[in-house]
């Protein structure tokens, strides 16, 4: 008897409909998995023979053969255990029941317990759309299953549990959707900064419209504390920004258990040995690096001059365009990468080139050296060049709170909120996606504003993309005004996060 039961695949962020078939037949005893099966597929047949034989089951002592089709699209990791078991119980007939709608996911323990697994949001969204109407995945990743509206997701603990539902002995309940996970991690409060309005400032408009930010200073001027406080300014996200980076992470398997969805929006700090492929992502079967696992939210780059060339140039593109592509002989995957970088740097080897009180020890070749590891096309993409001063004692021993991050939150959300409302329809959401093309029309500048911009385009030498990037930041400037216009106030502030490039690299 052939006996049939569907599962779900994953090749990058794509997921992709596998029919499990089983064939029992007479001859030598054997078990064979075939259908371009990797590693984790190949062992198995070994989890799944323990089992069965752990949970009362016999197992056949037959030929069997096991196909996984499309037989031409491989199939990696352990998602396929459970499947594996349900065929092979229904194809000795120890179990009868109509599967035809259902979509089984799995690792399976040798005792019978199903582990947790990755992907389960990409091939639910997959399995909905393929026309399932049930999904039955281990307990811990059915609440972010159960984000898909129209797909029964069933949560399973054990193999046993499972039979006795689909032969009507004991019914499982379908889980309920959880749209948001508690953050129980209390974020750091800008209110802890002393001083350092300028950056501040930076950093709120960055947040206003996902630009980019590039923050030079000495050692202990701020500029980390400042970047590990950006979370709690961020905009709250749309359901379909939580969609998006909660899939990518949950591909990455770096999704907390018992998730749905995203609560806050992703904050990544990679260290600065990290690989380009750890960047970019990369691997056999490709999966997500650093840039994308960022997505719709901030990669923050401490002492950017000491991660590798390669690493940082590896950034261009995906910055320009929101997605990275990366080719394999098996095909190639594509992960979305619409992000905030946000780097920090000294200005020197030693730090305190520049410094108002300490001499810098560098030389001015180690000086020109140690700048030039930033390239000028990727500085060229970092929309705001902030100088991040050190503090005066005065400053530092005032006894005035500053401003909470709650209070510039709401200005930012109030902000993003108008970008959403601006660009509905247009495929994308904040003023840092804004396409050349519509530069001119959506970015509408006075006079005043217009002047102010052609002297600063003939005194600084601006390329094109400076132009460009000068344009959307006073757009998201505006927007915190609540202004529709562009007037030469916002494009005054604008052209002000530009000009360190022309101090440091220009010298």
């Amino acid at each position: 008897m052939v006996a049939k039961i569907y599962s779900m695949g994953t090749y990058g962020l794509e997921a992709f409909p596998v029919e499990v078939e089983t064939d029992l037949s007479s001859g030598l005893p054997s078990f064979e998995v075939v259908g371009l099966p990797g590693t984790a597929v190949k062992e198995s047949r070994d989890r799944v023979r323990a089992a069965m034989k752990n949970c009362g089951f016999g197992f056949p002592v037959k030929r069997i053969t096991m196909n996984l089709a499309p037989a031409d699209k491989r199939k990696e990791g352990p998602i396929y255990d459970l499947p594996l078991l349900l065929s092979l119980l229904k194809s000795s007939e120890q179990i009868s029941c109509a599967t035809d709608d259902a979509v089984f996911l799995g690792e399976l323990s040798l005792s019978g317990e199903l582990r947790r697994i990755r992907g389960v949001l990409a091939m639910a969204v997959k399995a909905k759309a393929a026309g399932f109407r049930r999904l039955f995945v281990p307990a811990s990743n059915a609440p972010e299953g159960a984000v898909v509206e129209g797909l029964e997701v069933y949560p399973v603990a054990h193999v046993l549990q499972l039979v006795a539902h689909l032969t009507g002995q004991e019914a499982i309940l379908p889980a309920k959707p959880m749209l948001h996970t508690n953050n129980t991690d209390p974020l750091l409060d800008f209110a802890d900064v002393k001083g350092q309005y300028v950056a501040k400032r930076a950093l709120e408009i960055a947040a206003s419209g996902s630009h980019s930010v590039i923050m030079i200073g000495s050692p202990g001027s701020g500029k980390s504390m400042l970047a590990k406080r950006l979370p709690s300014i961020l905009p709250d996200m749309t359901f379909d920004e939580a969609l998006e980076a909660t899939m990518i992470h949950s591909i990455a398997g770096c999704l907390p258990e018992d998730s749905s969805l995203l609560a806050s929006r992703p904050f990544r700090s990679p260290h600065h040995t990290i690989s380009t492929a750890g960047l970019s992502g990369g691997g056999t079967s490709p999966k997500p690096g650093e840039i994308s696992l960022a997505h719709n939210g901030v990669l923050f780059l401490d002492e950017l001059p000491e991660f590798s060339r390669a690493a940082m140039e590896v950034l261009r593109q995906p910055i320009e365009d929101g997605h990275v592509t990366i080719s394999r002989v098996g095909g190639n995957a594509t992960f979305p990468c619409k992000l905030m970088v946000v780097a920090a740097m000294n200005p020197c080897p030693c730090g305190y080139f520049g410094h108002p009180t300490r001499p810098c020890t560098c030389s001015s070749l180690s000086v020109n050296r140690y700048l030039s590891r930033i390239s000028g096309p990727l500085l060229d993409r970092l929309d705001l060049h902030v100088e991040v001063a050190p503090l005066e004692l005065a400053e530092l021993s005032s006894k005035s709170k500053a401003e909470s991050s709650q209070e510039v939150r709401l200005r930012v959300n109030a902000a993003r909120k108008r970008q959403l409302e601006r660009y509905i329809g247009k495929g994308y959401t904040s003023n840092a996606e804004i396409p050349s093309a519509q530069l001119q029309e959506i970015c509408a500048i006075t006079g005043e504003g217009e002047a102010l911009l052609q002297k600063a385009f003939d005194r600084f030498g601006l390329s094109a993309r400076s132009y460009d990037r000068i344009l959307r930041v006073a757009r998201t400037v505006a927007d915190l005004d609540a202004s529709d216009q562009v007037n030469g106030d916002h494009i005054a502030e604008a052209i002000q996060y530009r000009s360190l490039d022309r101090k440091f690299w220009g010298r």
